[in-house]
């Protein structure tokens, strides 16, 4: 596994690469813009992600965490891992663990492969790091 986040001069977390299918690139943009208003740090966060993803194929995106994947990550915080699948709000149980896109968590994996790490701030302002242990569909 890479660890692909470093860190810059000014002390900035330097966000790890990320990619997405250009469907999804399209219906996220569209959903982070609808929510500004409800949700405006994690619409605005989503938004960021969407922004600076690049577009990829779907067949080249094995081991991609996408809308509708199962992801099991690491909070590097706690250590504890956990399984979910992402996926669009209206979908979203979490006694099922179907986390919405439009949380902290869930706008933080988009696109991230396995191996890789990312830090965020979450609603209270601390910083919360997670890791991709593993992607499937």
């Amino acid at each position: 596994m890479r660890k692909l986040e470093a860190e810059s001069q000014q002390g900035q977390t330097i966000l790890p690469p990320i990619k997405i299918t250009e469907d999804e690139s399209r219906r996220l943009s569209s959903l982070a813009n609808s929510t500004m208003d409800l949700f405006p740090r994690v619409a605005q966060f989503l938004a960021r992600e969407v922004e600076r993803a690049t577009i990829a194929q779907a067949d080249d995106l094995r081991g991609v965490v996408r809308m509708g994947s199962k992801v099991s990550y690491r909070d590097d915080g706690s250590g504890a891992s956990r399984e979910i699948v992402l996926v669009y709000p209206h979908e979203a149980n979490i006694e099922l663990n179907r986390i919405s896109i439009l949380t902290p968590v869930g706008a933080a994996l988009i696109g991230l492969s396995e191996g890789q790490r990312i830090e965020f701030e979450t609603p209270d302002k601390r910083t919360r790091g997670l890791t991709v242990l593993a992607v499937s569909e």
